[in-house]
């Protein structure tokens, strides 16, 4: 592998010779870590009782390898790279493929986290990290899950929908819009845009991109983004800052920064030494790095701040996305009435509709453009105001849009881990039938199916709803998502969850 030179330099005298040789050592492997996340609402560990079958086994010891021990309970190695894209369970959302390194954010919610509270990740997409925050936080957590740019966002918004967790708010904004909505939260995750180091060895374009300047301008933005959203933490709140890089001013630089400048202390977490996490190289911080060739990872670098101020205790009752501190509370606090009140008259046109939820009382009825979501009253209020001040691409459960005298299923619906089972007809399909939906082509039904909306099944997990109209049947799945390569597999991918 051709490093670039600078970096070379710079990284060996940062790491020192030995450690430096085994990370070169892990860049240059033939083969990478392959890794993926199980669903625990989709999977074994579901914990909605009847919403979902229970698997038979988590994945099949043809491809398991082993656990991941940061994230015992959900990641798993594999033995090899199956082609996923040809898997439905993947669309489903019964497991995301993710490096192993960011699974670490599992361990660290767990750890830290002990009561509902109300999460921000600021740089979400693709999503990894945002379904791994999900599935660790308390239930009765509502976590926002932010990514600035505009394509990235609709990714995110399709992997949390596939994740299938209601208490969820997907934003497309920058860290700024945040700032001036007023919106605060108990705990912040800034995954924040880096030099990208860590991709090294997957990607070419990320050597040849590499330049001491692109390190300064990322070492630049990452202390305007954290400034940009530090006064929405509040006080007492933990900061989780990460990267995927590995050069000292990107990483250990500015979270000392951050500690000493913006005000906050640094806050352990319990590790493993088997885990083989490397800790600060430059200074004496508690950090956590995942280096290729000493863990079993591609890179990630991650710490934990407190900021200070006086804590209130993270299952205090609380404002969810009331106010930032100081002297804006009060004027936050008339915005919030008049855009709630906004709010409460749109709700009230919005039509009456079933929302085919278990528990269906425990939900609100709002409108995202023209799709009905059924939000969890117990967090309406945040929604309402974050939808005065933000732009809200997913939220809580798609219920469906009106054509004419139909309410069109969302496809959201059929992905929520809260689907009620005898909401509509289901119709179990084989692999083959499966992918052709997936690809948005023709599915025929039995000849016995019930006329009108039915949600197909592919290993008893729902997949997407098709309107059955007799002679044909009409496929629902969002054009957009749909496999758009016209490959066909030779065989049926065999991840079994």
């Amino acid at each position: 592998m051709n490093l670039p030179s600078e970096f070379e330099t710079y990284t060996r005298q940062l790491l020192g010779d030995a450690l430096y040789n085994r990370l070169k050592t892990g860049l240059e492997a033939a083969t990478t870590p392959v890794s993926i996340r199980l669903n625990p609402f989709k999977t074994r560990a579901n914990s909605v009782s009847g919403s979902r079958p229970t698997p038979t086994s988590d994945v099949e010891d043809t491809l398991l390898d082993s656990i991941v021990p940061w994230c015992p309970a959900a990641g798993r190695y594999l033995k090899a790279r199956p082609n996923f894209t040809f898997d439905p369970l993947l669309h489903a959302g019964a497991y995301y493929v993710q490096e192993a390194g960011s699974m670490f954010v599992d361990h660290v919610v767990r750890t830290l986290i002990k009561h509902p509270v109300t999460m921000l990740d600021l740089c979400a997409a693709p999503g990894g990290k945002s379904t791994a925050l999900r599935a660790a936080l308390p239930e009765g957590s509502l976590l926002f899950s932010n990514e600035p740019m505009r394509l990235r966002a609709q990714v995110l918004s399709e992997n949390l929908q596939k994740f299938g967790h209601e208490d969820v708010i997907v934003t497309n904004n920058y860290p700024r819009d945040y700032r001036k909505a007023h919106i605060m939260f108990d705990a912040i995750l800034a995954d924040v845009p880096c030099s990208g180091e860590g991709m090294f060895r997957k990607d070419d374009g990320a050597r040849a991109e590499w330049s001491t300047q692109n390190v300064d301008n990322c070492w630049r933005l990452q202390r305007e983004i954290i400034s940009d959203i530090w006064p929405c933490l509040r006080p007492g709140g933990l900061l989780v800052y990460s990267t995927c890089t590995f050069n000292a001013h990107e990483d250990e630089e500015n979270v000392e920064w951050i500690a000493k400048e913006l005000g906050a202390e640094f806050v352990e977490v319990p590790t493993d030494e088997s885990w083989n996490i490397t800790p600060a190289v430059a200074g004496s911080a508690p950090v956590y790095r995942f280096l290729p060739g000493i863990s079993r990872s591609e890179g990630l670098f991650l710490a934990v701040l407190r900021k200070g101020g006086v804590e209130l205790p993270l299952n205090a009752k609380t404002e969810n996305a009331a106010t930032c501190v100081g002297q804006e509370l009060d004027t936050s606090r008339r915005g919030k009435k008049k855009s709630a009140k906004r709010r409460d008259s749109k709700a009230t046109k919005l039509p009456s509709i079933p929302i085919p939820l278990t528990s269906p009382s425990h939900f609100a009825l709002r409108s995202i453009g023209d799709t009905f979501h059924a939000i969890p009253t117990r967090w309406a209020d945040t929604f309402d105001a974050a939808a005065a001040a933000l732009k809200i691409l997913h939220a809580g459960v798609g219920i469906g849009s009106q054509k004419g005298k139909d309410i069109i299923p969302d496809h959201s619906l059929a992905l929520s881990r809260l689907l009620d089972g005898e909401a509509f007809p289901r119709v179990e399909i084989d692999y083959a039938k499966a992918i052709a939906y997936l690809r948005k082509e023709a599915v025929t039904l039995p000849p016995d199916t019930p006329r009108g909306f039915v949600v197909l099944t592919y290993r008893g997990v729902p997949i997407g709803f098709e309107k059955n109209i007799g002679n044909r049947a009409n496929n629902l799945y969002p054009q957009e998502w749909r496999i758009k390569s016209t490959h066909v597999p030779e065989e049926t991918v065999i991840l079994n969850l």
